[in-house]
């Protein structure tokens, strides 16, 4: 191989008879500036023939420049294959050529020589640093051409090009597309949520988009591509490649209307150091932007992300310091000439150093997406590593090897080692780390892509490898089977409880150093987070049941009945040499089970339900024997036998909650009917998983019966066949009230179950104070707390006299702090606030409380005083001996639309209440009977006398969720309408989940009064807007994932809408007028590196565009023609050209509490993001049925 092609020869104007008046004068006489060179490049063979070509070029400069030419002017470096047919280019300022790099330490040492001349700059890409063109040649043809070997070389004929950056840009940006995506799923090494990247065209006659694989991605998505010109398609995933970072995407190329299509051409082989390049992509989530760069590194090993993260290995990345950040995952690396000489993939987060992935694996890729074939992928299970020569002595490689290894390939400066074998894996027991490797199937290799482009045409096949093995230099062969590597990545995953499973993939098993396969957690969800079991853990056995991979486990799951509490045995990632065992609480009531398995045709997922739970009771009636407690303990052995365990397990995060597991301790207060009290910490909603545990042995459902919309507590009730002959005792209740300075007893229960026993005095009785709470929730208000000296820690329990009679309830109250912070603290609850609840249950009544809904503090006489309190009201108040020399007052309206704050105001000072004067909270139980209460307030210094209606108190908050696109939406709940002055007219979202269409445009406590344009005033009103846009959508699009989503439910569900409302009215009866107890039957009911698109935000509210791109299932086909109910109001699709209805996208117009108004519209998903309903079912072991709304 000639070395003189690697020089290349620069001046400002140049002719066939220049050249070789220049070759004869270098012939005859040696140039004046050839030591001078020949000193700044250094000693050596090579660099004498280096700096003998550069001073070539000198001489013929000063000869036609008609002047002295500096060797710091001299610039360019030659770009060729010797194989190239091509005959050579004139090329402008900054340009650059094709060309393969001989090696990378040769471009270190022309990239130090250029360093070493004084003065001299760089353009980054071998451009004339004087302005000028550039005469660039084949090595073939450069001898030749100078006239030193042959004196009949054929004629040189340059060709001119003025290439310029903006000429190169303005026609590239078109062919990138600026992508935003969501993972609707948890799934292998991906989290749900959103996020932006780019991407570009590589065939703009299939539409195909080359991006990254962390882009792409294993998971479920569901993608958008925006062009240049702001038209937007939807894209579908086609491929992912298992382990390097790239994928391809799909579009239909007739929905872009108003540009014409161009691809970027992809050219590996255009690399090299010192190449100038633009990095032109969605960088840090903007539209567009251009990073200009210098490649510095063609070898540098793949950036680490972090464990458990994805990474790529075995391949070479490319380095420059272009500072690409989040959003520019895929952009093209581009050369002057518009090539895409490699792909964007990740950056250095504490410095600027770029990484790109070289393009030769996915030339092969793409040929094989473009033919519609599978992309062949083989695998050792083995991670390589590449080291220099030096390093690769030091572990047993002989000079002999290396002088025949240099001189097979001496463009190369080291060789592969083996760096982990994974366990199980085709190498397994035969390959170890350090093992350097020689060959595979007899033939010499020394890089990554020799290797791999055997191994991925040998898929199924055995081929030799052989090493050099220790310090001896043990020389081994070994064959293996080639294995599938498409076979250990994962395709399809279960959703069970809420949460995701899937096989565990080669790339998380890399990360870990784990064997491939196995049931790995990527989400948790209700059901497997009962038993702790969080993502990245591994799963075991279930119920005893092994489960090596996915089919086992679904095996598994399916014998488990509804409800039922089995163990589960798990180890993490992290510690996988240590096992768990936990127990499970079975969910096939709140979410669905079922498998999807991933469709590349489609670019969607297929879901397949799994059959229903088996019909068994998962409960049988059983004994518990209570542990005896010394009577040195006394009274806590009489309270013992009253005390229970609670468990809570939310499946939502509605009504303001941020948690999803409570517990706490519950007190028996009677056994017919059975009915336990406990505190609003531990069952703060209605909605949920209730599990109460006698004597520490016997496990049972509850049901929630009430909650308490002002006071600390709730009623549960049980089903009492179920604890067989286990000796429940129920607490008494004491009719003495506990008074400042009275001793009394606290017994509770500690965190490890075991008695907690102190005499204490009680130290003041006196207001409960709690902030309003964001996100809003429930709140204790209106009520008194009993504190006592040196209380000690327990989980909850009583206060009681010497005999054991409860006087008060120790229970735990939840706030916020004034930074936002949550903060718990322990107080008592006098007996009196609970029996006006339980007792109406015990004979057999639902209690039917009143309340006024306003918020009540306690004003000193003083205050009240300046504010026009009278001599003779202060002496009648003084003059009561119950008469704390207090006052009430209004501190706050709770629902500005509700009878009493009609009649109340903020500041009114309450001096009568039914005729007598109030002084402490405890005087507003004289309005708990009552319709109407006569209250005489002091308003701005006047007596009013007012006849206020009081409000009943429903023992329930929240009656109805809907889940719509991802969004859990409700009616607005207690808590909220006391934070807002102005309520308006909708539904509330309480919460929206990650990966779903609302999560990227909604936001949690916000009100949706319009959907299309249609008010919404409740729920009712709300499924009728949203199927009224339904509608619209299937009958203005065809084929496109929305209307195949709605068609697919239509098929399967069949029309039901109108029987639904008559369903949901009944269940909102029942909860709003329950007679009796409702529960009496038997049974249970990132190395400092980061991915770019980790940094950029999805958009907020996507805005609609004029395009898309649709996709078309089978099932979908067969339901085009299925005829689609039309509403009178809609208007015809023939008429309608509603660009926003034909993308799926929905305008919703929603109010914040401030009562700010916006308008956004959100594309939605019913694939993946169906409408579900939560109502209240009698009949389930919950109390709740999930019910699907079409």
């Amino acid at each position: 191989m000639n070395r003189a092609r690697r020089e290349s020869l620069n001046c400002l104007n140049a002719d066939k008879e220049a050249l070789e008046h220049f070759a004869q004068q270098e012939q005859s006489r040696p140039s004046p500036e050839l030591r001078n060179v020949e000193r700044m490049a250094g000693s050596g063979a090579s660099n004498r023939n280096r700096s003998k070509s550069l001073a070539y070029g000198l001489t013929w400069a000063q000869a036609m420049n008609g002047r002295a030419v500096n060797p710091t002017d001299m610039f360019g470096i030659l770009n060729a294959d010797e194989s190239s047919s091509w005959q050579g280019a004139w090329v402008g300022p900054g340009s650059t050529t094709q060309r393969k790099t001989d090696s990378d330490q040769e471009d270190e040492e022309l990239n130090l020589l250029n360093n070493r001349l004084p003065g001299t700059s760089s353009n980054g890409g071998g451009g004339n640093v004087l302005g000028g063109p550039t005469l660039i040649m084949p090595s073939n043809n450069l001898p030749q051409a100078l006239g030193v070997m042959d004196a009949g070389a054929v004629a040189f004929s340059p060709k001119l090009s003025a290439q310029t950056w903006e000429q190169t840009l303005e026609r590239s940006i078109r062919s990138i597309v600026s992508i935003t995506a969501n993972h609707v799923r948890s799934f292998d090494t991906e989290t749900s949520g959103a996020y932006s990247a780019t991407g570009f065209l590589v065939d703009a006659q299939r539409g195909i988009i080359l991006s990254n694989r962390h882009v792409v991605s294993p998971a479920p998505i569901l993608a958008l591509a925006i062009l240049s010109n702001y038209e937007e398609v939807e894209l579908k995933p086609i491929y992912r490649d298992p382990v390097h970072d790239f994928g391809f995407m799909q579009f239909d190329i007739s929905k872009v209307k108003f540009m014409n299509l161009e691809e970027i051409p992809l050219s590996p082989e255009r690399a090299r150091v010192g190449l100038d390049i633009r990095v032109v992509g969605n960088d840090a989530g903007e539209k567009l932007s251009i990073l200009a760069g210098t490649l510095a590194r063609l070898d540098r090993q793949a950036p680490e992300y972090g464990q458990g993260e994805y990474n790529d290995f075995n391949t070479f990345y490319l380095q420059a310091a272009s500072s690409t950040s989040g959003g520019s995952s895929g952009s093209p690396v581009l050369d002057i000439d518009g090539h895409a000489v490699a792909l964007n993939a990740g950056g250095a987060s504490k410095a600027s150093a770029s990484y790109y992935l070289p393009l030769d694996r996915v030339k092969r890729a793409l040929k094989y997406v473009q033919a519609g074939e599978t992309v062949p992928r083989g695998t050792l299970q083995t991670d390589f590593d590449y080291f220099p020569y030096d390093e690769l002595r030091r572990l047993g490689l002989k000079l002999s090897m290396e002088e025949q290894i240099r001189q097979r390939f001496p463009n190369e400066t080291g060789m592969l080692v083996v760096k982990t074998v994974l366990p199980k894996g085709p190498a397994a027991d035969q390959l170890i780390p350090g093992d350097i490797v020689i060959q595979c199937n007899n033939e010499p290799i020394a890089n990554f892509i020799q290797l791999f482009s055997v191994l991925d045409d040998s898929v199924n096949q055995t081929v030799s490898l052989t090493v050099v093995r220790g310090s001896n230099s043990q020389l081994l062969t070994f064959n293996f089977t080639v294995q599938d590597l498409h076979s250990i990545t994962p395709d399809r995953f279960v959703e069970v409880g809420g949460g995701v499973v899937n096989e565990l993939s080669y790339q998380l098993a890399h990360s870990y150093g784990q064997p491939c396969g196995g049931v790995y957690v990527a989400t948790s969800g209700h059901m497997l987070a009962s038993a702790s079991a969080w993502r990245k853990s591994i799963i075991v056995a279930v119920n005893n049941i092994p489960t090596p991979n996915l089919d086992a486990f679904i095996q598994a799951v399916g014998t488990l009945p509804d409800g039922a509490r089995v163990p589960i045995r798990f180890y993490t990632l992290q510690k996988a040499f240590k096992e768990k065992i936990m127990i499970m609480h079975v969910d096939r009531h709140w979410h669905k089970c079922r498998m999807a398995i991933r469709n590349d045709k489609t670019g969607l997922w297929d879901f397949t339900d799994l059959p229903p739970p088996p019909p068994s009771q998962p409960y049988a009636p059983a004994t518990a024997i209570y542990p005896t407690i010394s009577e040195s303990l006394h009274p806590a052995d009489v309270i013992m036998p009253s005390f229970v365990a609670i468990d809570f397990h939310l499946p939502f995060l509605v009504d303001g909650m941020k948690a999803t597991q409570f517990y706490g301790t519950g007190l028996v207060v009677s056994t017919n009917p059975p009915l336990i009290v406990c505190d609003r910490d531990t069952i703060p909603i209605s909605i949920g998983d209730i599990f109460v545990t006698f004597a520490n042995s016997v496990i049972i459902p509850g049901r929630l019966v009430y909650l308490h919309p002002f006071y600390n507590f709730v009623v549960l009730t049980y089903d009492a066949s179920l604890l067989a002959n286990t000796p429940v005792k129920p607490a008494t209740f004491s009719n003495k009230a506990l008074a400042q300075g009275d001793e009394c007893y606290l017994v509770g229960v500690g965190t490890d179950q075991s008695p907690v026993i102190k005499k204490t005095t009680v130290s003041n009785v006196g207001n409960i104070g709690t902030r309003e709470c964001s996100p809003p929730r429930w709140r204790a208000m209106n009520v008194e707390g009993i504190k006592v000296d040196d209380p000690v820690g327990t989980q909850g329990g009583v206060l009681c006299d010497g005999d054991g009679n409860v006087q008060a309830l120790w229970v735990n109250y939840s706030s916020q702090d004034e930074k936002g912070n949550d903060i718990t603290f322990m107080s008592g609850l006098d007996v009196s606030c609970v029996k006006t609840v339980t007792e109406p249950f015990m004979r057999g009544q639902y209690p039917k409380l009143m309340t006024l809904d306003v918020e009540f503090w306690t004003m000193r006489i003083a205050a009240a005083r300046s504010l026009g309190l009278t001599d003779e009201w202060v002496q009648r108040i003084e003059s009561d001996s119950s008469s704390k020399h207090q006052l009430l007052y209004v501190l706050s309206l709770l629902d500005t639309t509700s009878p009493c704050s009609q009649m109340l105001k903020v500041g009114d000072i309450i001096l009568e209440l039914e005729g007598e004067v109030a002084t402490g909270m405890k005087d507003l139980e004289r309005a708990r009977s009552v319709e109407h209460v006569n209250i005489t307030v002091l308003r701005e210094g006047k007596e009013l006398h007012l006849v206020v209606p009081t409000v009943p108190m429903v023992g329930t908050d929240t009656n109805r969720i809907v889940a719509w696109a991802g969004a859990l939406i409700q009616m607005p709940y207690k808590a909220v309408l006391e934070q807002v002055s102005n309520v308006p007219s909708g539904v509330y979202v309480s919460c929206t989940l990650y990966g779903s269409p609302a999560s990227t445009a909604l936001r949690p406590g916000v009100w949706i009064t319009e959907v299309d344009g249609i008010p919404v005033g409740n729920l009712d009103e709300f499924l009728d807007a949203v199927h009224h846009h339904e509608n619209k959508v299937v009958r203005s699009r065809q084929g496109s994932v929305c209307e195949v989503a709605l068609k697919r439910l239509s098929l399967v569900y069949g029309s039901s809408s109108k029987r639904l409302s008559a369903s949901v009215m009944q269940h909102q009866h029942l909860m709003a007028h329950p007679e009796g107890l409702p529960y009496q039957h038997n049974g249970a009911s990132c190395d400092g590196l980061h991915p770019h698109e980790g940094c950029a935000a999805a958009p907020v509210a996507p805005t609609p565009v004029p395009a898309t791109g649709d996709t078309r299932t089978d099932i979908g086909a067969a339901a085009d023609n299925m005829d689609v109910p039309s509403s009178p109001s809609s208007p015809n699709v023939d008429q309608a050209d509603d660009a926003a209805q034909s993308q799926g996208y929905v305008r919703i117009k929603i109010q914040a509490r401030n009562g700010n108004v916006s308008v956004i519209a959100m594309k939605l998903d019913p694939i993946y993001w169906s409408t579900t309903q939560l109502l209240p079912d009698p009949d389930s072991v919950s109390g709740w049925k999930m019910m699907d709304v079409i």
